[in-house]
């Protein structure tokens, strides 16, 4: 049986960016890169100030654009643009975040309510015990995708459910889980654990559902594949 809750995709106002994201950084406060990342998350944060006064369960999309140069399936990890912005607006309603890049001149970003979603036709389903930040918890993720063969080169669209106690942050699995992934998306480097392919997700969604019964364990629903176009590049010209 699937466990945890899917969600749509915002639908509401996009807004485009003034700043351009910025990945996260976890330098100095004094630091360049977490000055810049300051200036940018204070600025979006302004921008979607009128839109964050709702209630209800919500979702966040960041939609990053990069330049035409740039290869999408090498680095520019999603969850590490989406996680600052997420972390600045979080609060105990925010139950879906998306991410997704593509090339263009601009970034968007868009809340909304969590619209209800059918789950993924196929999911693999993992439950972990260990802390996050222990090299065990990984490895639970990794045995649990023991039997699933790596997807092919090329894009790749991810969408994970997370169910976790009310304690759990579920923020701070987000990477732990990913870099749990290499079954799925293939290793940077043979002989080097905890380093999968995870430039080439060019569309991410992580969804969240709180079971009290879970205590300290995580319930986690992945699905992954390339059956659907994730790349919407704009045409030459436009901005």
């Amino acid at each position: 049986m699937t466990m945890g809750s899917w969600y749509e995709r915002p639908v509401g106002e996009t807004l485009t960016l003034r700043q351009a994201p910025r990945l996260a950084s976890w330098n100095s406060a004094t630091h360049p890169d977490q000055i810049r990342l300051k200036e940018y998350l204070d600025d979006t944060a302004d921008l979607l100030g009128p839109a964050m006064m709702r209630s209800g369960p919500w979702a966040l999309s960041l939609d990053v654009g990069l330049p035409r140069g740039r290869e999408l399936t090498a680095m520019a990890d999603l969850d590490n643009y989406v996680y600052p912005l997420a972390s600045r607006l979080l609060n105990e309603r925010l139950v879906s975040v998306w991410c997704t890049k593509r090339h263009s001149r601009t970034s968007q970003v868009a809340i909304g309510p969590a619209g209800v979603a059918q789950a993924p036709a196929n999911t693999y389903e993992v439950r972990t015990t260990a802390s996050a930040q222990s090299a065990e918890y990984k490895e639970q993720v990794r045995r649990g995708l023991a039997n699933v063969g790596e997807l092919q080169a090329g894009p790749v669209w991810l969408h994970i459910s997370f169910v976790v106690g009310p304690q759990r942050n579920w923020m701070n699995l987000w990477k732990p889980t990913i870099d749990a992934l290499d079954p799925l998306l293939g290793r940077t480097t043979v002989d080097r654990d905890w380093h999968p392919k995870d430039g080439r997700i060019t569309e991410l969604a992580l969804h969240l559902e709180v079971d009290p019964v879970m205590g300290h364990d995580v319930g986690i629903s992945i699905a992954a594949g390339q059956d659907r176009p994730t790349l919407n590049v704009e045409p030459e010209g436009t901005s």
